[in-house]
């Protein structure tokens, strides 16, 4: 019974850690959206995909930009949006459905864009992408992330975890 609880309490964990680190998540083009206003269905948007250019069309306020707001930010702009002449007291919660790809190239046999999914790592990225090639190198992978300042590539050991838009290169040995 008390092995029961501790798997339970452990499932709950990590499933409020995985909902935290979704509402703390850039959006960028390519994410899939889900937006819902409590209420008003001719406002809801069942599935909403971010635009090239980081933005999403939305029913009565037009085009909104919204890469690099994480979705409890673009909620709280869409509520003051919605609250500036349309409702009330607007309601709505925003989910990422699917998440943009991560790519993988250089020594791996089928090099290309995948799917991101959560606790993806640098090694699962790779089997994914069908494994090492035989000139492969473990140790000249590289990652470049999509969102930060410094868009220099750095070393990346094969636990390093992989994030939505990442760029995993995997570099040649010469033995």
């Amino acid at each position: 019974m008390i092995r029961l609880l501790r798997i339970l309490v452990i499932g709950i964990l990590v499933a409020v850690s995985n909902s935290s680190q979704a509402r703390e998540y850039p959006l960028g083009p390519g994410d899939l959206l889900s937006i819902t206003v409590f209420g008003e269905e001719d406002l809801s948007l069942k599935e909403v995909r971010v635009s090239t250019n980081g933005s999403i069309s939305f029913p009565l306020l037009g085009e909104i930009t919204v890469q690099g707001m994480t979705p409890l930010k673009l909620e709280n702009h869409l509520i003051s949006k919605l609250r500036d002449g349309y409702l009330k007291k607007p309601n709505l919660t925003i989910s990422v459905v699917e998440y943009r790809d991560f790519y993988v190239h250089g020594e791996v046999k089928k090099p290309g864009g995948y799917p991101y999914t959560s606790n993806l790592t640098v090694e699962k990225a790779i089997v994914l992408a069908g494994g090492l090639t035989e000139r492969a190198s473990k140790g000249k992978i590289t990652i470049l992330r999509e969102n930060v300042s410094n868009k220099s590539p750095v070393s990346a050991a094969l636990n390093v975890a992989v994030k939505p838009g990442d760029v995993i290169t995997v570099g040649e040995s010469f033995f």
